[in-house]
């Protein structure tokens, strides 16, 4: 066999292997390893699985992902989810759909202290479904809204996903943090706008909530202090260059913890809570990249990306052909993986591809972000969708998926928009001078 073909070979092997249910890290270190062996034999095939993981273990720019983790699980232990909830709840008071629009907004202010999807769905899963369901609406907006602004969680800076991307496409950290601000921002305004559609369209799902006096908007925003601190510490301060994104979420982590003591919101048993979550959650996580580094590894030996790029030009396809292909490709992968096993699959493939028709490698993992977003909330795994469906029993998966459309509407227009102005993406890494 050549050695494109064992390239071939072992992207299907892994294929097969997932389709298996094998874990994610496995597969990929398994496809990985066999395809090594079958083109460098098994002796530098175990020297490369030995060496590996040490690399990992030992590298310093992968320190920010257990911090921002723990950042994440003290923030949600604290109780800063319900008081931000609260806060945009006192904003939108008034207008129909309100509390919609305030899960919206309150989980886009989380993200930007949790950078977890998952965690951020399941927080406000408790928190604004309950208090929707109290006000009369529907179990479809309430669920979908939650389940669509609970990925707002991996787009807003700081995200745990984007920090995966920026180690395998080895990519600037502090360039997309500063990318994925605007889209971000925007992906929320467009959740918000399609509320305002949809109670307009179906005016039965949400009753108006009644307006909140001045006075009380005031008290309920002062709750926003300590995201605004946090913020300032993990995004902010990158951004004008007071810390590296290492030291920053070291700060932001640490800081979280002083917060969730002195305000008496955080006690020992909730923090050692906090810390064995952010040690499984890194764990598996650091296992599923190893895996990963050893599949990229074995796909660069290959030189399949060079071959798949080469085969894209001489059969003349157009550079908006291949977008939409790769757009294709990242909604069927994201209706059965999670994100992180999508990137990390399909980085040093596509990467190449799209670098050799100009798109950059920082809005490239904008927008292989956004998709991952898409594949959160679509059928048949979705995965923000099971997870609120696990805590709301009660609530059919179909009612769930049903009040997710129009969230897919809005992250459709967020891609194009990404692809006929990148600059939305680009401008604020490029005024920063990041």
């Amino acid at each position: 066999m050549s050695t494109l073909q064992i390239g071939l070979a072992g992207v299907a092997g892994l294929l097969l292997l997932l389709t298996l249910r094998v874990p994610i890290g496995v597969a990929l270190a398994a496809a990985g390893l066999c395809g090594y062996a079958a083109i460098d034999g098994w002796g530098k095939t175990l020297r490369l699985a030995a060496s590996i993981p040490f690399e990992l273990a030992s590298a310093y720019s992968l320190s920010v992902v257990p911090l921002f983790i723990l950042m994440g699980a003290v923030a949600s232990r604290a109780q800063m989810s319900r008081e931000l909830f609260e806060a945009a709840n006192a904003l939108f008071s008034g207008f129909k759909g309100a509390l919609a629009n305030a899960t919206i907004g309150a989980c886009a202010a989380f993200g930007s202290i949790c950078g977890s999807s998952v965690a951020t769905a399941a927080t406000f899963s408790q928190v604004a479904i309950p208090e929707m369901k109290r006000h009369g609406y529907d179990q479809a907006l309430a669920s979908g809204s939650v389940a669509a602004a609970g990925t707002l969680g991996i787009l807003i800076p700081p995200s745990i996903i984007l920090a995966v991307y920026a180690l395998v496409a080895e990519q600037s950290l502090s360039k997309l943090f500063a990318a994925a601000l605007v889209p971000g921002l925007c992906l929320a305004a467009l959740y918000v706008v399609m509320v305002m559609i949809v109670v307009r369209v179906r005016p039965g799902w949400a009753p108006r909530v009644p307006a909140m006096a001045m006075r009380e908007r005031l008290r309920a925003a002062t709750g926003m202090w300590k995201l605004l601190l946090l913020f300032t510490f993990a995004v902010v301060g990158i951004y004008v260059g007071w810390f590296s994104p290492n030291e920053a979420a070291a700060i932001s982590a640490f800081t979280a913890i002083v917060i969730g003591f002195s305000t008496k919101t955080l006690n020992w048993r909730a923090l050692y809570d906090a810390l064995s979550e952010t040690v499984l959650s890194t764990a598996m996580l650091f296992f599923v990249i190893a895996g990963a580094f050893i599949f990229s590894r074995f796909i660069v030996l290959t030189r399949l990306p060079n071959e798949l790029a080469d085969w894209v030009q001489a059969a003349g396809w157009s550079p908006g052909l291949i977008i939409t292909a790769v757009i294709a490709l990242y909604f069927v992968l994201g209706t059965a993986l999670e994100e992180v096993s999508t990137i990390l699959i399909t980085v040093p493939v596509i990467l190449p591809l799209m670098s050799s028709i100009g798109y950059d490698g920082v809005w490239f993992g904008i927008f292989v972000t956004v998709m991952a977003t898409i594949g959160l909330i679509s059928p048949p795994v979705g995965l923000t969708v099971f997870v609120i469906q696990a805590q709301n029993p009660e609530i059919p998966v179909t009612r769930i998926y049903l009040g997710t459309i129009p969230f897919l509407v809005a992250d459709l227009i967020l891609v194009a928009l990404l692809i006929a102005f990148p600059g939305l993406a680009l401008w604020l890494p490029s005024s920063l001078g990041l």
